[in-house]
């Protein structure tokens, strides 16, 4: 029951809520929460009746990175084989959180540091209390950013806000996460879950294998040139239609062109009246 404990998961209207649940520690990850969180992930990807992955924390805060006494000292006792194991087990995680099946929001209400970067990033949004800080300590204790956390910064920053967080190990709160694009936005405490359902429940409203196919398609073009990321979408597009067994392109159009019973730019078709396909 202990690697239960140490994450928690609700499913609720095909939302799964999925929290570091190690208040105590300011949901540090450990080896066990690591292993925990995988085995959710295989639990919740291909389950019907969940849509949307929520990622928090319980208590005051996200998560404050890895836990220094279980993540470092008790792994690196155990030699080279213990850390690579270690690490394998929570870069997998986030790795698989990254491609995961469903669209995933990282809901955060308190601290994100350092290693809890890593998961930030993986979540294909992000929405924050005004009241959160986020911060690189790891300068603070004598190492540089790692484990995916420097190439977040990175990818998500500014060159020089990237250099800021990383030299100084400075803390900035929700709204100055959201100006920077750490996050796409930052809301009272008091309102990030209802923001968050309301945004789940968005995306919930969409074609589901569409959804799948978009998300991995905004990862993947960033390394391409232009016309290798024109050939990757027009593949992936015919792949699409291909997995779509409600055909949704088809009946999407066909609402807009013969229904006219919903715009594009406005809005997305209705799901419930697409016929599924065995």
């Amino acid at each position: 029951m202990e690697d239960q404990d140490v994450v928690s998961v609700l499913v609720e209207n095909r939302i799964a809520w999925v929290n570091f649940a190690r208040p105590a520690k300011r949901n540090a990850m450990s080896p066990t929460l690591n292993r925990r969180m995988m085995e959710v992930l295989d639990e919740l990807e291909f389950n019907d009746d969940v849509g949307v992955l929520v990622l928090g924390g319980e208590g005051t805060a996200w998560s404050a990175g890895m836990d220094l006494k279980e993540y470092f000292r008790e792994t690196e006792s155990l030699g080279l084989r213990g850390v690579r194991k270690s690490q394998a087990e929570s870069y997998g995680w986030f790795r698989r959180l990254r491609w995961f099946q469903k669209p995933t929001i990282a809901m955060v209400n308190g601290w994100c540091f350092g290693g809890g970067f890593g998961p930030l990033f993986a979540c294909d949004l992000a929405i924050c209390a005004d009241e959160a800080q986020f911060g690189l300590s790891e300068i603070n204790w004598g190492i540089l950013p790692g484990g995916g956390v420097t190439k977040v910064v990175v990818d998500l920053l500014p060159m020089r806000d990237a250099m800021w967080l990383t030299l100084t190990g400075d803390l900035i709160d929700g709204k100055a996460a959201s100006a920077m694009r750490l996050v796409n936005e930052s809301v009272p405490l008091e309102q990030l879950k209802a923001r968050t359902t309301q945004v789940a429940e968005m995306l919930l409203s969409k074609n589901p294998v569409a959804l799948k196919f978009a998300k991995d398609a905004v990862r993947r073009v960033g390394t391409m040139t232009y016309d290798e990321a024109e050939d990757y979408l027009v593949r992936m597009q015919e792949a699409a239609n291909f997995h779509d067994k409600s055909e949704g392109r088809k009946e999407g159009i066909r609402q807009f062109i013969d229904e006219k019973s919903y715009k594009p730019g406005l809005g997305a078709y209705d799901l419930s009246k697409a016929k599924t396909k065995a």
